[in-house]
C-alpha cells in the first residue's frame, strides 16, 4: 500500500537515475527477463535527445518513465520491428532533423498504477511534439490480451472489437483514450512478446499545430481580426460621395489593424435614386453600370490601406443577364469574384435576377475563407461544400428589410458555424431609402458567430453590433481554436458525419 503522496513531478532522466530506473523497469516487465536498458544506452539517449527522456517521480522515487527519439516518418511508415528502431547501440535512426516523435518505451511501476500517471507521460510527449513542431507521435503498441483470442480473431478483427468495447485490452484501450489511432499491424514487432503473439499496432497521434517548414516568407496568421461595416442607407451625391463614405469606414478598420473589411449586400443601392423614374428592373440594371468602377476603387483601397475587402454585393450584367455578385479585393492586389447562388423570389420577380453557379473557397493571407450572399446561407449544402474544402471563416454580406428576414439569416448563420466548426461573420445595412423603389427599409444587426464549445462563447456569439445603428464591428477570431475543436471538441460535427448513410457532392456544370 502506498504511503501518502506528498509530491508528484516530471523530471528529465539523468544518468544518476540509472540504477533506480533499472529496478523500476525490471518490476514493470517481470514477464520479459533482461528487458531493462543498459547504462550506455541510457547515456546515449540522454546525450542525443535529453528532452525526450522523462521520468515521473512520486515522493522522490521513480514511478514511471517515457523514452523517445526523433525519426523521419517516411522511414517508419513501412513494416519495421522494434529492433529496427532501437537495435543500434548508437541509435542512428534518431534524426534531430526528423519530423516525428517515436516512443521507444513507456511504463508505470505496478505499485503506482491506477493513478493516471501514464496520461501525464503521454501529455508531456504531446507538448514536446508541439514545441518542436513535429508532425506527430508514433510507436508500436503491444496488444497483451490478444493471446486469449488469437484462435478466434485476426489482429485486425481483435483491434476492431477493442475499439467497439467488445474486448478489453489494457494497453490499446489506454492509447485509444489518449487520442492515438491505429495505423497498421506490425507482425513480428517485439521478439518474445508472447502475450501479443509478437504483433503490435503502429499507433499515431497527429499534431494539429504542425506547420510545414518553408523557405518562403509567410504572413499567414492564427489570430485574424475581422471588420464588419454596418452600413447606413442614405442619399449620396453620386458615386464619389458614396465611395468617400466607404473609404471612411475602411480607414477606420485599417486603423484597428483589421485583416478584413466587409460591406453588406447591395451597399451601393443608394445610387439607384438617380434612376427612380425607371422601373425597378431597369433601375437596377443602371446600377450595374457602376459595378466595375466600385470594384476597381475598392481594390485600390485594399492595397493602400493594407486590408482585404469583401465588397458585399452589386448587380452585374453578363451576356444580357443580371446577376448578384461581389468581389474579394485582396491586399496583394489580386481580385476574385463570387456569385449569389440562390436568388429570393422578390429578386427574381421584381428585378429579373438570375441564379449564379460559381461556388468556391478563397485562399488569403489569413487562411481559407468562403463567401455566401444573404439567402445562400439558408442552404446548408453550400457551406458544407466550402467546409469540405477547408474553409475556416464564412463571410455573409446580407440585406434584409424586416426582422423576420434578418432572423432567418442570423439563425441559419449560427447553425452554419456549429455544423461546420467555423467562424461566420454577417454584415447588413440599416436605415431607409424612401426614394428608391424596392429598397425602402432595412433591418440589421451584424455579428460574428462561433461554434459552441468550451473554447468559445457559450451562446456562440463572439461579438455583435447594436441593431439598426450605423457602426463598425471589430472582432478577433483564433484559427488554432478551430483546429483544437476538430480534434478535441465535446462533439465532432465534421468527423461524425455518416458517409455510409448520406453524402453531399457537387453536380457537374452543364
Amino acid at each position: 500500500m502506498l504511503d501518502k503522496i506528498e509530491n508528484i513531478e516530471l523530471k528529465y532522466l539523468t544518468i544518476e537515475d540509472f540504477e533506480e530506473l533499472k529496478d523500476a523497469t525490471v518490476s514493470s516487465y517481470d514477464s520479459m527477463p533482461n528487458s531493462y536498458w543498459k547504462l550506455d544506452e541510457i547515456g546515449k539517449l540522454i546525450s542525443l535527445f535529453p528532452e525526450g527522456q522523462i521520468v515521473i517521480k512520486i515522493n522522490g522515487d521513480i514511478a514511471g518513465c517515457a523514452l523517445s527519439i526523433i525519426v523521419k516518418m517516411n522511414d517508419v511508415e513501412d513494416h519495421h520491428t522494434y529492433q529496427d528502431i532501437v537495435g543500434d547501440d548508437n541509435f542512428k535512426v534518431h534524426d534531430k532533423n526528423g519530423d516525428t516523435l517515436y516512443g521507444i518505451d513507456v511504463f508505470i511501476k505496478p505499485a503506482y498504477r491506477g493513478l493516471r500517471l501514464g496520461r501525464r507521460l503521454y501529455d508531456y510527449r504531446k507538448e514536446v511534439c508541439e514545441n518542436l513542431n513535429l508532425k506527430g507521435i508514433v510507436f508500436g503498441g503491444r496488444i497483451p490480451n490478444y493471446h486469449k483470442f488469437a484462435k478466434e480473431f485476426t489482429p485486425k478483427q481483435y483491434i476492431d472489437k477493442v475499439k467497439a468495447k467488445e474486448i478489453h485490452d489494457p494497453v490499446l484501450n489506454f492509447q485509444l483514450s489518449n487520442d492515438f489511432h491505429p495505423v497498421r499491424i506490425l507482425k513480428g514487432y517485439l521478439e518474445g512478446d508472447k502475450a501479443s503473439g509478437e504483433y503490435a499496432v503502429l499507433m499515431e497521434w497527429d499534431n494539429i499545430y504542425y506547420t510545414k517548414p518553408t523557405k518562403k516568407p509567410s504572413a499567414n496568421k492564427s489570430v485574424v481580426r475581422l471588420g464588419l461595416i454596418q452600413w447606413q442607407m442614405r442619399s449620396y451625391n453620386g458615386m464619389d460621395d458614396l465611395m468617400q463614405q466607404a473609404e471612411y469606414f475602411i480607414d477606420s478598420l485599417a486603423g484597428y489593424r483589421s485583416d478584413f473589411a466587409m460591406f453588406p449586400e447591395f451597399f451601393n443601392a443608394p445610387l439607384m435614386a438617380k434612376f427612380n423614374h425607371l422601373s425597378e428592373s431597369d433601375a437596377i440594371r443602371e446600377l450595374a453600370g457602376y459595378t466595375e468602377r466600385v470594384k476597381e476603387k475598392l481594390s485600390e483601397l485594399s492595397i493602400s490601406y493594407n486590408i482585404n475587402i469583401i465588397s458585399g454585393s452589386m448587380p452585374e450584367i453578363i451576356d444580357g443577364s443580371l446577376y448578384n455578385v461581389g468581389y474579394l479585393c485582396k491586399r496583394d492586389g489580386s481580385i476574385e469574384r463570387y456569385e449569389k447562388i440562390h436568388v429570393t423570389p422578390d429578386e427574381a420577380k421584381i428585378w429579373g435576377m438570375q441564379r449564379g453557379s460559381e461556388l468556391k473557397t478563397f485562399d488569403t493571407d489569413c487562411g481559407k475563407i468562403g463567401i455566401l450572399i444573404c439567402y445562400d446561407v439558408e442552404f446548408p449544402e453550400l457551406s458544407r461544400l466550402l467546409s469540405d474544402e477547408g474553409m475556416d471563416i464564412l463571410f455573409v454580406p446580407f440585406l434584409t428589410d424586416t426582422q423576420n428576414g434578418y432572423s432567418r439569416v442570423r439563425l441559419c448563420a449560427q447553425a452554419r458555424a456549429i455544423e461546420n466548426e467555423c467562424y461566420v461573420a454577417i454584415a447588413g445595412s440599416v436605415g431607409n431609402l424612401p426614394n428608391v423603389h424596392n429598397m425602402d427599409i432595412q433591418y440589421a444587426q451584424s455579428a460574428v458567430f462561433t461554434p459552441c464549445d468550451f473554447s468559445f462563447p457559450s451562446n456562440g456569439v463572439k461579438a455583435e453590433t447594436t441593431p439598426n445603428t450605423e457602426m463598425i464591428l471589430v472582432a478577433d477570431v483564433d484559427i488554432d481554436l478551430l483546429r483544437e475543436l476538430h480534434t478535441f471538441g465535446s462533439v465532432h460535427n465534421l468527423k461524425d458525419r455518416r458517409p455510409d448513410v448520406y453524402q453531399l457532392q457537387r453536380t457537374k456544370k452543364s
